[in-house]
């Protein structure tokens, strides 16, 4: 039998269905953050996006190689390098782990397929602005600071303040414990403890007396 006959191995066929699903590209609209090689984060809209890659909306724009970590709603942590520029953003070439990119491939066959099966809402990592942004942030050593909730999620939220504590660092806003995970343009970045509710976040995240 000539090496151009041989028989393919089982599960190849499924191997090839999974790859081109890889790469197949899903119209969304994903907010979330970036980072260049400065260092510095910026929000963002992803347009499109397969497990390969993504098209980013951003207030800047990097070059052409240049290496950029995203985190994003439904997504968490993903990376890449900048493939080529688009007008009000770039495309992103996604250098990630198999598992992740099967985590993409899931999330976006999620996203495509909600509306058309009805299926519900996943609102774990939506973003929004609380009524009142004005809070207080408490820090290790117990002195108090206000700060102002740029957008917050049930996992976390993102926070202006010129006022810098360690990653890592455990923080009170409001009533509700945080752990500081990175800086952010402007202020710093956290988690929640736990997953919360809405109506929780509404009411223990931000603080009546600050302002």
């Amino acid at each position: 039998m000539s090496a151009g006959l041989a028989t393919a191995p089982e599960g190849s066929k499924s191997l090839q269905v999974t790859d081109r699903r890889r790469h197949q590209r899903v119209q969304v609209n994903i907010l979330g953050r970036f980072m260049l090689e400065n260092r510095c984060e910026y929000p963002c809209q992803v347009i499109d996006m397969s497990p390969g890659g993504m098209a980013m909306i951003t207030p800047v724009t990097g070059r052409v190689g240049e290496r950029v970590i995203a985190y994003l709603d439904h997504m968490s942590r993903v990376e890449g390098k900048i493939a080529r520029l688009i007008e009000g953003g770039f495309a992103v070439e996604l250098r990630n782990t198999i598992r992740k990119r099967d985590k993409i491939a899931n999330v976006l066959t999620w996203l495509a397929n909600r509306d058309e099966l009805n299926l519900p809402e996943d609102r774990r990592h939506d973003r929004f602005v609380p009524k009142n942004p004005m809070t207080k942030m408490i820090l290790p050593d117990g002195t108090e600071h206000v700060c102002r909730v740029v957008d917050v999620s049930l996992s976390g939220a993102a926070i202006a303040t010129d006022v810098f504590p360690e990653s890592g660092d455990r923080i009170t806003l409001g009533k509700m414990t945080a752990r500081v995970v990175r800086r952010i343009e402007g202020g710093i970045a956290v988690e929640f403890a736990a997953v919360q509710s809405r109506a929780l976040l509404e009411q223990h995240i931000t603080d009546p007396d600050a302002g």
